[in-house]
């Protein structure tokens, strides 16, 4: 549900350590009286943003994580979120794609966050 979806989501956020400024989550209308609808929300954070979306008729959820990097390294912040929301939603499989967001990373710090 979008109600149990939000909560998850604003307090890994806070476990993790990023600012969160608001948010906003969404149920839709299942097909049927047997299927619930799918929800979706994000939560805007100082650092950037969260985005989740399911589709319980699949099976399926769509997790985003995205933080800036502009005043300080949130890409532990990011893992630690991520993990957490691992935690709470308890995939049976598992599809990541990391997308490395700016120009002219150095190498330290993928190298940092890919470990972490």
């Amino acid at each position: 549900s979008a109600k149990a979806l939000r909560e998850v989501c604003t307090a890994a956020c806070k476990i993790a350590g990023l600012s969160v400024l608001g948010e906003h989550f969404y149920q839709f209308d299942g097909f049927n009286a047997v299927q619930d609808g799918g929800a979706t929300g994000a939560v805007v954070l100082a650092e950037s943003h969260l985005a989740i979306h399911t589709w319980p008729e699949r099976n399926e959820v769509s997790l985003d994580v995205y933080v800036c990097n502009v005043t300080a390294d949130n890409s532990l912040k990011a893992e630690k979120l991520y993990q957490l929301m691992l935690e709470a939603l308890k995939p049976a499989d598992i599809v990541v794609e990391r997308i490395w967001r700016g120009k002219d990373l150095p190498a330290d710090f993928v190298s940092k966050a890919i470990a972490a």
